[in-house]
């Protein structure tokens, strides 16, 4: 293979390790520094791509590669995340020993690592189906992975009311919901301009300056309101090509 043929791989390696880095630093207490690694990955996610297709440097290890790396960047760094969280709840601090809380408490805490494998179904469902080049069909794993990395990031940073958000309750009951979204068949616009006229690009210009605004005002926790606008988006046009 020549050069150019490895530089995809590269940067997919690189959004690999910018995920387990995250995962150690979710786990060792600074969920907050696990949001700017998620962050990383999920532009090195894009960046892979668009370097296949410019250098027309597609494979299957690619492809497998490319799949293993956002399971651990956008599926199991954002269920570390959530176990932080309960985890805090329980504790008061981030991170510490896990084997000294309580039985039913270390279960609550592992609960959210759930995530992690309806991630694995989302991949294996996308990379086995024609349907999704224009629209996806159930939320992406990186969407489910920046969400969750942004919403710990500002319970974190701003603490107060947002630790509220800790609460092992609320934690599993978003867990599940993002899992049920992960592997469900509800269309999901793609980001992706085919042309740059209003027409037929509304949701995408909606999206585009909304999230501005959202991260001129709370930076990287933008996304925690970034992608549930996403997902009320394209809920209200799938609803509107139905009726």
């Amino acid at each position: 293979m020549k050069l150019k043929q490895h530089i995809p791989n590269a940067i997919t390696s690189l959004n690999l390790f910018f995920g387990t880095v995250g995962i150690y630093l979710a786990i060792a207490g600074r969920p907050d520094l696990t949001a700017w690694c998620i962050l990383a990955a999920a532009l090195l996610d894009f960046m892979d791509g668009f370097a296949a297709r410019m250098l027309n440097a597609y494979s299957d290890i690619g492809k497998d590669l490319d799949s293993l790396a956002d399971l651990i960047s956008f599926g199991v760094a954002p269920a570390a995340v959530f176990s932080s969280l309960i985890h805090f709840h329980y504790t008061g601090t981030w991170g510490g020993a896990f084997l000294s809380l309580p039985f039913l408490q270390m279960l609550m805490v592992l609960t959210p690592f759930v995530l992690a494998v309806f991630a694995a179904l989302r991949l294996a469902k996308f990379n086995n189906d024609d349907r999704q080049s224009d629209t996806f069909l159930g939320l992406t794993t990186t969407a489910t992975g920046m969400f969750a990395v942004s919403l710990a990031y500002l319970i974190v940073v701003r603490e107060g009311a947002w630790l509220q958000l800790t609460n092992p309750l609320v934690v599993i009951f978003i867990v599940l919901v993002f899992s049920a979204l992960l592997v469900s068949e509800m269309p999901m616009f793609s980001l992706k301009f085919s042309h740059f006229k209003w027409k037929g690009n509304k949701p995408r210009f909606l999206l585009m300056a909304l999230s501005l605004l959202a991260i001129i005002f709370t930076g990287v926790g933008a996304f925690a309101f970034i992608i549930p606008l996403y997902i009320v988006l394209s809920l209200f046009l799938t609803m509107n090509k139905s009726s």
